[in-house]
């Protein structure tokens, strides 16, 4: 039987990071602009990779001066970015728990952003057995070590395990590892997938 490791962003929960931003862009196609300006996704990918807050706004002070100034409600106001689950997903997810897989996740988040997906969705801690965060461990998706890290603690065997994510990218790195791998767009798609392995 597989073991069942998903990915957590778009895949189980939804992240619209440009809520965080409302009291600066009410309108949020203007809170995309700034961002694409400040390269915040870029930004996010170094504090999802273990870069402590307070050092990633002081490097976009340095970098953008007074243009970054609304970073600093990002943290504070995360838990409205990750408010709507993704729709149908978190049924599959239980349905393979109650068919007997052992159930795990990995997942490009910050350390400091993480408690609000814990407060948010207390499922989490019900629903996997264990959950590789990337802002605690100092890795990423899609490098090797962090497939290795859940592996390694778990005392799993990457050709037992099934990885489910929305990243091409992080999709091939499972892969790399000896995962088998879904890419994830909906919830129907993962169902059909799922189907046509026989996983139930």
């Amino acid at each position: 039987m597989k073991h069942i490791v998903f990915d957590l962003g778009h895949v189980l929960i939804d992240w619209q990071p440009e809520l965080a931003f409302r009291a600066h862009f009410p309108d949020p196609d203007k809170a995309r602009d700034w961002m694409a300006q400040i390269d915040f996704h870029v930004w996010n990918r170094a504090q999802d990779g273990g870069r402590p807050l307070h050092e990633g706004l002081q490097a976009m002070r340095d970098g953008f001066g007074a243009l970054a100034d609304p970073l600093a409600d990002y943290t504070p106001h995360f838990d409205r970015t990750i408010a709507r689950p993704m729709p149908g997903t978190w049924q599959i997810a239980e349905d393979l728990k109650a068919a007997g897989h052992r159930m795990f996740a990995i997942t490009n988040w910050s350390a400091d952003n993480w408690p609000a997906a814990q407060r948010l969705y207390p499922r989490l801690d019900t629903m996997f057995e264990d959950i590789v965060v990337s802002g605690i461990e100092g890795l990423l998706k899609p490098e090797p070590a962090i497939y290795h890290c859940l592996l390694r603690r778990n005392g799993l065997k990457a050709a037992e395990c099934l990885f489910i994510d929305d990243s091409p990218a992080n999709v091939a790195g499972a892969e790399a590892v000896g995962m088998d791998a879904i890419l994830f767009t909906d919830a129907a798609a993962l169902h059909d997938s799922l189907t046509e392995r026989g996983i139930r």
